[in-house]
């Protein structure tokens, strides 16, 4: 059956084409085509310019001619539709939004915020607006944020060390060292909290108000010039610090700060610097007698202001003897010396 089916559509191409009306042909291949590809494709999918051609050409066939189309007659008119709403709907205004802040404007936002601690955001953008710039607070705190500065005014709350910086104090403390045969220490040092050099006051076995009071004037009459400057003493509450230690310190313009009750933290530059000498020489060795302790204590006393780099002051020594070379030796030869007998080494660039 669909042998003799396919030879009568061949015979009748062929009398269409000796007719001449081989134009009918092809549109029934055309219809053929796209009968076979609708098998294929679910729902084809059309852009304006098909929906527009499709549109103007069923207007002008009649309705016998448009069937089996695309698009039906509902289709048609929702297309015809939404080409004239776009046809008359003005294009969307494109807003730029802020313009960008500078580089240098951002620069003095963070300046503003670092060399006025007490002013949040808010405070700056006023700043700002009286010098001609005009910038919303959200911006300005958006740019402190980046710059990790906290954008509230809680960075006016000043911390203890920073409060003792600014009074350029002296910290002073004990720390016990216990012998060999269990006799216990007691060692008083003082410490710049600026400048971080230490000063040794003397050992004793038993720490009385009135050998403190002497290691105190000891220390003004043979190390004034270390403190020169300083405004004010922090200790602690220990009944070794009588009032007449106090007045020594206080004839010379250097006020009393007292810690609290058991907050050793408030003592934090003498506290570190015990952990220091503690874990860098003392855990480390045997201590037999007070001359041995009083030896090694200074000779790390030396070694702290004169070599020991500290991060607070860019890698440096408090008191440094020599300064590193600029430039950088060409060869890299290096010589040791140790101190505190062996415990702790020095390095220098060989000559």
């Amino acid at each position: 059956m669909s042998r003799l089916l396919y030879r009568f559509r061949a015979q009748l191409a062929r009398v269409a084409v000796r007719s001449g009306r081989w134009k009918d042909l092809q549109i029934i291949v055309l219809r053929h085509e796209n009968a076979v590809l609708r098998r294929q494709v679910g729902r084809p999918s059309l852009n304006d310019d098909d929906r527009t051609l499709l549109g103007a050409s069923a207007a002008a066939l009649p309705k016998a001619l448009r069937h089996g189309w695309i698009g039906t007659p509902d289709a048609l008119l929702r297309w015809h539709r939404k080409r004239i709403a776009k046809h008359w709907t003005q294009p969307p205004i494109r807003r730029t939004g802020r313009p960008p802040v500078s580089a240098e404007l951002r620069q003095l936002i963070v300046r503003l915020a670092t060399e006025n601690p007490t002013w949040g955001h808010r405070r700056i953008q006023g700043e700002l607006t009286r010098l001609g710039h005009k910038l919303a607070h959200s911006t300005v705190w958006q740019i402190l944020t980046d710059n990790d500065i906290d954008p509230s005014p809680n960075r006016s709350d000043v911390t203890w060390t920073e409060f003792l910086k600014s009074q350029a104090a002296v910290a002073c403390d004990f720390f016990t060292v216990d012998t060999a045969t269990l006799r216990r220490y007691y060692v008083l040092f003082f410490i710049h909290v600026q400048t971080r050099e230490v000063t040794f006051a003397g050992i004793t076995a038993n720490p009385t108000g009135a050998w403190t009071t002497q290691a105190a004037r000891n220390v003004i009459i043979v190390h004034a010039d270390r403190l020169h400057g300083a405004r004010a003493l922090v200790r602690d509450r220990g009944s070794q610090f009588v009032d007449a230690f106090d007045e020594i310190f206080g004839t010379e313009g250097i006020k009393i700060l007292k810690t609290p009750v058991r907050v050793p933290v408030a003592n934090t530059f003498a506290e570190r610097w015990i952990g220091s000498i503690r874990r860098e020489l003392l855990d480390r060795t045997i201590i037999w007698n007070q001359h041995q302790l009083e030896r090694l204590v200074r000779d790390y006393i030396d070694h702290h202001n004169q070599h020991r780099p500290h991060q607070s002051l860019e890698q440096r020594p408090p008191t440094p003897v020599t300064d590193p070379p600029d430039p950088p030796p060409a060869t890299i030869t290096v010589l040791r010396n140790n101190r505190c007998d062996g415990v702790i080494h020095e390095h220098e660039n060989a000559a």
